[in-house]
């Protein structure tokens, strides 16, 4: 369908959707006009993605409706890579709809009816491509992929780029499309500090309706014009935020949670203490209970026929005037972790793991870890260079894509050999890695629970000696993940729900040094607030690589590595 920019519009009404094992959507209601920014927030797991793809279409409700004006472009998370497709196939894909435009244009003044003078059609066809800039497709795909640092070849077939390249160019291509309703799933989890500013710089001038699922606390002050926030309230529905400032809704957000924890609190003391005097007014009717001696049967009926009233009295009483009140959502509780290594016992086996009934630290003269003049292939070259992680330290590294960020880590964390330079890590050091796209060992392909999975990591850090049994992080005491999710198998769960898993995993051994790449990706905005504090705090030495500009100022004052 063609249209007039200024009709755009996309309109959910009543939308409901939900797997078999748990409901998702229920009764949502969506509004977005041409223009507007609609920013989509919530915890993993909220549905944000859920309802990204039902206003795309490529999910249908069980009940409710969708309705769009317009054309549409969409950037999922996760792209699936057809057979020999490559990165023309994309550019391609984005400039038809111009061309096609401009095509009709041509089509319309070769058949135009001087005579008639019949000027709608024309001036339909004109505004299209003036919306669309037919003329300048080429340029903008050109500009973006650029901006962006995505490849260019297109010849290059898209299952021979890192999952962050294929992402990079699919998103050129659609930012280039000027599309009438533009959704978009975590845009920025891939892009450094150039393409994020080309992002937002598109998106606040974008004429259509903009959908955005984003963790990127920056990206909603920015650019959106409303915050939809999935996670349901006290009275188990989502809410809209007007205010377009993060901290506007996250200070509204948080005075909500006060108020539901304490009332939540009040209501099960409340409960407990109803639930006691109702057990009291019951023991009169237990085969103990006896009337006073002397009394007569028809005494004792009389009196059995009461307690039974009173009884039920209180149980009207107190079903008419609960509330109930829904357990209030996780929050992140991070462990205390420690330092530096305990000492190893005396004569110890040095290939044993360290004694974990010793009580005092091991005394470090020296760093925790240190790498010298690291250089991989093709990938990172830092001739002369000397970076050293103290007990306790902090080290920010920051960079455009490309510049070697997640590969310094990656050396750092041991993850990869270095084709130059030397690494060396003090006794007993344990070590928490997040790597950018998760673990390898936690593909959800598996088919085993969350907690297995947890389970058969702990194993395996044991078998290799980077575990202390006796200062094993639980999984279900983190806040990471409820218990109904870590029964659910792995590839049943969301993106960020597995992202949270990768933490939970990150931090099962109690590490001394944590080493996190672009730790905010695919996180809730609200978690990513409990986390840079909880860094910020914990005894742990902490390394991080991000491009998310809100953590780089909360981490400001931590020492700086530029690549």
């Amino acid at each position: 369908m063609t249209c007039c920019v200024d009709d755009v519009q996309l309109v959910a009404r009543g939308l409901r959707f939900g797997y078999p094992d748990r409901p998702v959507l229920d009764g949502l209601d969506v509004v977005v006009a041409a223009g507007e920014r609609l920013g989509l927030v919530g915890e993993n797991g909220a549905g944000k993605t859920t309802l990204l793809r039902l206003l795309a279409g490529s999910l249908e409700p069980s009940a409710g409706s969708v309705r769009r004006v317009g054309s549409l472009a969409v950037v999922d998370q996760e792209l699936e890579v057809t057979a020999r497709a490559t990165i023309g196939t994309l550019v391609e894909q984005a400039s038809s709809t111009a061309r096609e435009a401009a095509a009709r244009l041509e089509a319309t003044i070769a058949a135009f009816d001087h005579e008639q003078a019949d000027l709608s059609g024309l001036s339909e066809a004109m505004a299209r491509v003036e919306h669309l800039a037919a003329w300048d497709v080429d340029r903008r795909i050109d500009e973006a992929l650029t901006r962006f640092g995505a490849p260019r070849d297109p010849e290059r077939e898209l299952s021979t780029l890192s999952v962050g390249e294929r992402y990079r160019v699919r998103l050129a291509c659609r930012i280039a499309e000027r599309s009438d309703v533009l959704l978009l799933d975590e845009p920025t989890n891939h892009l450094d500090a150039v393409g994020i500013d080309h992002l937002t710089a598109q998106l606040q001038q974008w004429a259509g309706a903009v959908v955005i699922v984003t963790h990127d606390r920056r990206l909603l002050d920015d650019v959106m014009s409303a915050i939809l926030d999935l996670d349901p309230a006290m009275d188990g529905k989502p809410a809209l935020y007007g205010a377009t400032r993060y901290a506007d809704y996250r200070f509204a957000k948080d005075r909500m949670l006060m108020r539901w924890r304490a009332r939540y609190r009040a209501e099960r003391k409340r409960a407990l203490a109803l639930a006691r005097q109702l057990d009291r007014s019951y023991e009169g009717l237990s085969d103990e209970w006896r009337p006073p001696k002397g009394s007569n049967a028809h005494r004792r009926a009389t009196r059995a026929r009461q307690h039974v009233k009173a009884a039920d009295r209180l149980v009207q009483q107190l079903e008419a005037t609960a509330v109930e009140v829904p357990v209030p959502p996780l929050a992140l509780a991070f462990p205390d972790l420690p330092s530096l290594p305990r000492r190893a016992s005396a004569g110890a086996d040095p290939d044993r793991p360290l004694d974990p009934g010793a009580d005092r630290a091991a005394s470090h003269a020296g760093p925790l870890l240190e790498i010298r003049a690291p250089r991989v292939d093709g990938r990172l070259d830092l001739p002369g260079r000397r970076i050293d992680i103290a007990p306790c330290g902090r080290l920010l590294v920051v960079g455009p894509n490309g510049a070697g960020k997640s590969t310094l880590l990656a050396a750092l964390a041991g993850t990869i050999g270095l084709d130059r330079g030397t690494r060396t890590i003090a006794d007993g050091v344990r070590l928490g890695i997040l790597g950018q796209e998760g673990a390898t060992e936690h593909e959800p392909q598996t088919g085993i629970t969350a907690f297995d999975a947890y389970a058969r990591h702990a194993l395996r850090l044991l078998e290799s000696n980077a575990l202390d049994p006796d200062q094993l992080v639980p999984v279900a005491a983190l806040g990471l993940l409820t218990e109904e999710d870590l029964e659910r198998p792995l590839r049943e769960l969301s993106v960020g729900q597995r992202r949270r898993f990768d933490l939970a995993c990150a931090l099962l051994a109690a590490p001394h040094l944590l080493i996190l790449d672009e730790p905010t990706n695919h996180l809730s905005v609200g978690l990513v607030d409990e986390l840079t504090q909880a860094l910020r705090l914990t005894s742990a030495a902490v390394v991080v690589a991000t491009h998310d500009r809100r953590m780089r100022a909360d981490l400001a004052d931590w020492p700086v590595l530029e690549l």
